[in-house]
């Protein structure tokens, strides 16, 4: 399944996505959330999907796509967990993986513009594979872990560098700003992807391709990223945990390149879809 997540930003609705057509699942009557990834709602939502099978309202292409999973408890990531990403930003690679969290608030659509924040100089983006845990994780084998996933989710992992490295303490400061987490265009259910270790992911900047990997290029898999962090905290259905970026970042370029008001990122991966988002400047509220 795809699950998809639709309407105006904060008020949003439950879909699906079924040969490119975009179908509402409100009268399914739950959001996807963690009670929903919790309460074995990816079954159940298969189940309601068969007994209504030519029965749901069609979305217009008008309407606008949220985040295809509701604000989650935790947003984990992992840096630096590209071997060429590592080596453009002059930095060894871990001998173990890096954890940081972006702010729940970071979440966003995957085509609503990215908000440069106020006395930024050095926003950039990130292009990354995430995926959705489905049921309580804790002390997990490797040997287990992938029971654990619900899915796979495009995200794109917009980070302020100087306020990351410059400006002293954890990364966390230039990853969590408002809409810095732009997911989607959907959830794609684990069985959707033969093999998460083998996708393109990619990034445009205004056309031009800066990014273009492929997750078999790893240092840390999902396996062992589940039982490590699992080691350090409890992951709960519907958190997201992204994988990290490859190399083309701004940060990587010579000169280094940074977000500017109107530029346009356009990013995918290989059966996740795309998503678009454009830069616009803060303007106080």
């Amino acid at each position: 399944m795809k699950l998809i997540r639709w309407g105006k930003n904060g008020q949003e609705k439950t879909g699906v996505l079924i040969d490119d057509k975009k179908y509402d699942t409100s009268a399914f009557g739950e959001d996807y959330n963690e009670a929903f990834f919790q309460n074995n709602g990816l079954e159940r939502l298969a189940t309601f999907l068969e007994a209504n099978q030519g029965k749901l309202p069609l979305i217009a292409d008008d309407q606008r796509l949220g985040s295809p999973i509701a604000r989650p408890s935790k947003i984990l990531c992992i840096g630096l967990n590209y071997a060429k990403h590592a080596a453009e930003s002059n930095m060894a690679i871990p001998a173990e993986p890096i954890l940081f969290m972006k702010s729940t608030t970071s979440l966003s659509g995957p085509f609503d513009p990215i908000i440069i924040p106020k006395d930024s100089v050095k926003s950039d983006w990130e292009v990354e594979l995430a995926f959705v845990i489905g049921k309580k994780a804790s002390y997990v084998s490797e040997a287990d872990a992938m029971d654990y996933v619900a899915g796979y989710v495009l995200h794109n992992d917009v980070s302020e560098r100087e306020w990351q490295l410059e400006r002293g303490g954890t990364w966390d400061k230039g990853k969590g700003c408002d809409t810095f987490a732009p997911l989607g265009p959907f959830l794609a259910t684990k069985d959707e992807i033969a093999d998460p270790h083998k996708l393109r992911l990619w990034l445009k900047l205004n056309g031009k391709i800066l990014q273009d990997s492929n997750t078999d290029d790893l240092i840390f898999n999902i396996p062992f990223l589940i039982s490590y962090v699992s080691k350090f905290m409890t992951l709960l259905p519907g958190d997201v945990v992204s994988t990290g970026t490859p190399a083309g970042v701004g940060l990587g370029l010579n000169p280094p390149l940074f977000l500017k008001p109107g530029d346009v990122m356009e990013l995918g991966i290989d059966g996740l879809g795309i998503s678009k988002q454009e830069a616009i400047a803060y303007e106080k509220a």
